[in-house]
């Protein structure tokens, strides 16, 4: 996929959604499963990508377990700062919350990622490598389960308003599809194309053994 025609694209899109508003999902708390790519200054213990165990809350070597219960995704560096403040003597700390998503369809390397969730949608697709040439972005899903959680135009205004996976509320197991649809003339052309190919295949059997 060619970056500046999946740009184009978005842009695109993005100018037939701006200038109208989106309902905003409510910022989802942490659940067991999630990642957070932690870096403590000093400390290569706590560098590392942990996973959220039951509780939620963050297990830590040589500090135990920090409670994530009512924690905001958006809030985690600051919670994990003044939690590591009884261990660390003014702690340099940063997080970041990763869930991990699958990205199907019209995506060039579709996949399963861990993906931070102050990304906006399209920087999240571009780690699956962009859309393809036959990838309709102004018809994106995001499914949980079998259901839509977003799509359609309040999904484009999302977008245009530049909502992070964080904001439209995606959580780990949720999926990002890229719908795609062919050029609906481009298989007669091929099977013309075939067709005559296959005519004047025969006329050249013929005239041979004549």
């Amino acid at each position: 996929m060619n970056r500046s025609w999946w740009s184009l694209s978005i842009a695109v899109v993005l100018a037939a959604a701006g200038g109208r508003g989106w309902a905003q999902t409510p910022i989802t708390a942490f659940q067991a499963g999630d990642r957070i790519l932690l870096r403590v200054e000093g400390d290569s213990a706590l560098t590392d990508t942990f996973t959220v165990v039951a509780g939620p809350a963050l297990r830590l070597p040589d500090v135990g377990e920090i409670s994530l219960a009512g924690v905001r995704r958006t809030d985690l560096e600051a919670h994990l700062t003044q939690q590591l403040r009884r261990y660390i003597k003014d702690p340099v700390v940063q997080a970041r919350a990763l869930i991990r998503v699958s990205v199907v369809g019209e995506v060039t390397r579709p996949g399963f990622y861990a993906v931070p969730v102050d990304l906006v949608l399209p920087d999240a697709l571009m780690l699956a490598g962009g859309a393809t040439q036959l990838a309709r972005v102004d018809r994106l899903l995001i499914l949980r389960g079998s259901a839509p959680l977003w799509g359609g135009d309040r999904l484009q205004r999302a977008i245009a308003h530049g909502a992070t996976l964080d904001q439209l509320g995606v959580q780990a197991g949720d999926r990002i599809q890229v719908p795609g649809e062919r050029d609906p003339e481009s298989k007669w052309r091929i099977t013309g194309i075939i067709v005559s190919s296959l005519a004047a295949v025969v006329t050249i059997v013929a005239v041979s053994h004549r």
